[in-house]
């Protein structure tokens, strides 16, 4: 055997080896587990920054304005609202997405499989704001009710897949469909209570983008462009009205379209002539470069299957990286820098009471007696081989708060001293029912022949509506 073939099988035999050791880390980069572990590291960077020598620079950092538009007129705002008005409006922006795919073709669709969820999760916003309220009622912190009723999906599905095959598929499907019907609540809460004013004409201007933006939809639009620009100028409006910045990614989700020009059997028969051309245009080396036939068909091929997949399914699948590891650390970074001081004065605060006894008390107790509830009464039932330990596990990590609970606080008190008080709150109680949580799931018996999980990030299928 020839010296340069010999090299090329050990070339080869080496990339072989590196895939195979890499591989097992790709995977674990790529769930949920890996982005609740970025997040969960730049809470404890921004914990540690927020209380070192270099505190000052913490603080400076995310008050330095940040300039955006022409010189004329720019839009100014501090780093830390570009990150709490700009960034979390993506997130809000992939929420809206993955709210409207529940609705439509996921574990929300239907009212047999909607009814556990939606009353778990109803239970545990209600129970928790009901017990703040009655630890603040009257005082400095009752307009922060909406704090303890949120939950982080990020985190909480992070905990589950750490646990691997101990928690069953149902369950996890569980958490994510509660988890969504949570979030829908946060984004009304939101828009209702935690708009002090509304300007009238940048309103009217956010309803007439909203109007041209349906009206893409309804037209039969499938580039993703005009929607993304319009939703700019959507996202510009809702900031100058007066309700939170993060609605306007909500409002553009539910415009992006489901339908496709191209269904599945056409795309599957079109596939198949294409594969056909491809292999038709082979050259004899092995090499697609050569190949202007086998080009084509690649060209070709990469059309109809973006004909085929719905563009709301494209922006999902396109935003879950950049959010996971861009936008929720980002937000983590800004809003977790708590003063230790702050955890001694929580300790005597009614806010952080009302936010621990929600969050530890309200979430668990409100999510596993709702859904009982709604069992006992025959409007649903448990998923295949879930136990009442296993959902009682799973309600306590929807106790962790984090991502949308420290968002609330933001809106609830701004730059007050209430704000810190409540962040500190936020912190220990999440992590409480983060353990808690974990520990009750560990108790959870794996059993055999269960299905693979699938990413809730994905379709189920394909829909004829908007």
């Amino acid at each position: 055997m020839e010296v340069g073939a010999v090299q090329s099988i050990a070339r080869g035999g080496g990339r072989r080896l590196i895939a195979r050791v890499l591989q097992p880390f790709q995977e674990f980069a790529e769930s949920e587990a890996f982005g609740g572990m970025v997040l969960l590291a730049c809470a404890l960077v921004a914990l540690a920054w927020a209380n070192s020598p270099w505190r000052d620079s913490y603080v400076a950092l995310w008050k330095f304005p940040v300039s955006v538009g022409p010189a004329s007129a720019p839009l100014t705002l501090s780093l830390h609202h570009w990150v709490d008005d700009g960034l979390m409006a993506v997130f809000f922006f992939l929420v809206g997405l993955e709210i409207k795919r529940e609705f439509l073709v996921g574990e929300l669709a239907s009212p047999q499989q909607a009814a556990l969820p939606i009353a778990g999760a109803l239970g545990g916003v209600l129970l928790p704001a009901l017990l703040y309220e009655l630890v603040n009622l009257g005082g400095e912190g009752a307009r922060g009710w909406g704090i303890p009723m949120a939950t982080d999906i990020a985190f909480a599905l992070a905990v589950v897949r750490l646990l691997g095959d101990r928690v069953p598929y149902g369950l996890s499907m569980f958490l994510a469909a509660l988890a969504i019907v949570d979030d829908l609540v946060a984004v009304l809460v939101i828009a209702i209570f935690y708009t002090a004013s509304v300007g009238v004409q940048p309103l009217m201007a956010a309803a007439a983008i909203l109007a041209a933006l349906a009206a893409l939809n309804r037209a039969g639009v499938h580039t993703l462009g005009p929607y993304l620009v319009l939703g700019m100028g959507l996202w510009l409006a809702v900031l100058a009205s007066g309700v939170h910045a993060t609605i306007a990614g909500v409002m553009l989700a539910m415009t992006i379209p489901v339908k496709t020009p191209l269904d599945a059997s056409g795309f599957s028969a079109q596939a198949r002539e294409l594969l056909d051309a491809f292999d038709r245009g082979e050259t004899g080396d092995g090499r697609v470069l050569t190949s202007p036939a086998q080009q084509e068909s690649l060209h070709a091929l990469h059309t109809v299957s973006t004909l085929v997949n719905p563009p709301l399914l494209r922006l999902e699948h396109a935003l879950h990286r950049p959010v996971a590891f861009a936008v929720l650390p980002a937000f983590a970074l800004a809003n977790a820098g708590v003063g230790l001081s702050s955890f001694g004065d929580a300790s005597m605060s009614p806010i952080a009471a009302g936010i621990v006894l929600g969050l530890t008390v309200g979430k668990p107790v409100g999510i596993t007696l709702a859904s009982w509830v709604a069992v006992r009464a025959g409007l649903a039932a448990l998923p295949a081989q879930v136990t009442w330990l296993g959902l009682h596990g799973a309600a306590w990590l929807a106790g962790i708060g984090f991502t949308m609970a420290l968002f609330i606080a933001t809106l609830s008190f701004g730059d007050s001293p209430s704000l810190e008080t409540a962040k500190a709150g936020i912190l220990v109680a999440s992590f409480v029912a983060g353990v808690v949580g974990w520990m009750l799931l560990r108790r959870t018996t794996a059993l055999p022949d269960r299905p693979s999980r699938v990413s809730t990030s994905g379709g189920a299928g394909l829909v004829k509506n908007m």
